[in-house]
């Protein structure tokens, strides 16, 4: 019975292994808590598409996620005219501006400099770029790590 679920499991996560890579990419770039990192290996492990297919699919849904939080920090109050102390996020990104969201990838962090974008009103398309920018490179890494480049 057991080898039944777990057939049909599996041959579930194989038909849609990349919108369930996408979808937990997403949730996990937006405030909930969650990480996407097992997910991406799994879907490499079933060798059914291509790294590069698999790191982009990620990259969309985490980048999407990601984007969430910064609309989301839009609609906030305006505080680009008020003192920004206090939050390690803002900080960031005062000091290191657009840069600093090539970090929105870490845990902890990543989630309010993107949130703290929006927030600050930054230009959208520098944001998006450099959110992808970070997140890319992350999924990259893992991808060259899981197939033995490091």
């Amino acid at each position: 019975m057991f080898d039944l679920y777990f057939s049909q499991g599996a041959q579930f996560f194989s038909d849609s292994a990349l919108w369930v890579l996408f979808s937990v990419s997403f949730l996990s770039a937006t405030l909930l808590p969650g990480g996407s990192e097992a997910v991406l290996i799994a879907t490499f492990a079933i060798q059914t598409f291509s790294p590069m297919t698999i790191i982009a699919i990620a990259t969309l849904g985490n980048t999407l996620g990601g984007m969430t939080n910064y609309w989301l920090g839009w609609l906030l109050p305006n505080r680009t005219q008020q003192e920004n102390q206090g939050h390690k996020a803002l900080q960031w990104l005062h000091k290191h501006g657009y840069w600093a969201l090539l970090l929105s990838w870490l845990p902890i962090i990543g989630d309010p400099l993107c949130l703290a974008a929006g927030w600050l009103r930054m230009k959208s398309l520098p944001v998006l770029s450099m959110i992808m920018l970070g997140k890319a490179f992350r999924y990259a890494m893992l991808g060259a790590v899981f197939y033995g480049f490091f």
